[in-house]
């Protein structure tokens, strides 16, 4: 066996393999997957010398605890957390050698949901539909990290960057989505678009890399009954008949058949990974309708 392995000795609450994803499958009914905090999986990937689209280790929560086979360097960012090394801290934030057999221990999130672990050659699993993502909904790519569990890893491509530490967006403590209305506003009254608009809601504990479930003032329909099941995308606010906003995440289903009030802007989305429950939400309203 390759000495170029990295050994799960606690896989923690939920730790997946994520990469970019693999958009472009929808019309085979495949979610695009994928890092739901990409620039902090880009920096990772960038700290270790990897490229862009090298596969790293998404946490929630609580970490995990890893042990590599060989000497590797790794970056731990995203939810900030403690780092060590066999016990000894580490930095966060910054490439950190790992020699071989050392236990490299990512633990809990101080603020923020996900941390991301990049390693130097990056994670080698077997690619589906070109991606090394784990997707939740289909099931497709490697599972969710068990104790015990062997991943490889690639041949290192770069150096590592030769800084101290970097700057990143802190978790927020108000998530704040823009969004542009539509296809399906007409199916909400002037009030319920007002109250989605106006309205504060909160991040429900039910979030998950499918969608980001919301609490707060339920929207009332304009029209009754059910629409055919139509194409979803990344950021659809879809509203079930409980009223509650959900925003569609990396994970989403391809199609369903609750209307579509709204769509929030992508470059609003990474945000929501490190969205903790309780967090308040606010959707701005800008731009024209998407239909």
């Amino acid at each position: 066996m390759t000495d170029r392995a990295l050994a799960v000795v606690r896989a923690g609450a939920l730790t997946t393999v994520q990469d970019q994803g693999r958009p472009g499958h929808a019309h085979l009914g495949v979610p695009r997957s994928g890092a739901l905090d990409a620039p902090a999986a880009a920096l990772v990937n960038r700290l270790v010398g990897n490229p862009p689209e090298a596969a790293l280790l998404e946490t929630t929560l609580n970490g995990c605890d890893v042990r590599p086979r060989s000497t590797v360097t790794v970056a731990v960012a995203g939810a900030p957390c403690p780092v060590t090394v066999d016990g000894r801290p580490a930095a966060w934030g910054a490439p950190v050698r790992v020699p071989a057999g050392s236990l490299l221990s990512v633990g809990t999130a101080v603020s923020g949901v996900r941390s991301y672990v990049g390693v130097s050659g990056g994670v080698t699993v077997e690619p589906v539909l070109g991606s090394r993502s784990t997707d939740l909904l289909s099931g497709l790519g490697p599972p969710p990290l068990t104790d015990g569990m062997v991943l490889p890893l690639g041949t290192p491509m770069g150096p590592y960057a030769r800084v101290d530490v970097v700057p990143q967006p802190q978790p927020p403590a108000e998530l704040v989505l823009r969004v542009t209305l539509g296809p399906r506003d007409d199916w909400f009254t002037a009030a319920a678009i007002r109250t989605l608009t106006t309205h504060p809601y909160q991040v429900s504990s039910a979030s998950n890399r499918i969608g980001l479930r919301t609490e707060g003032p339920a929207l009332e329909r304009a029209r009754p009954g059910e629409l055919p099941s139509e194409g979803m995308v990344l950021g659809a606010i879809q509203v079930p008949p409980d009223g509650l906003p959900v925003v569609f995440l990396a994970d989403h289903p391809t199609t369903g058949g609750y209307p579509v009030i709204a769509v929030v802007r992508p470059d609003d989305l990474p945000a929501t990974a490190q969205a903790v429950p309780g967090t308040p939400v606010r959707f701005v309203q800008v731009g024209t309708r998407t239909r």
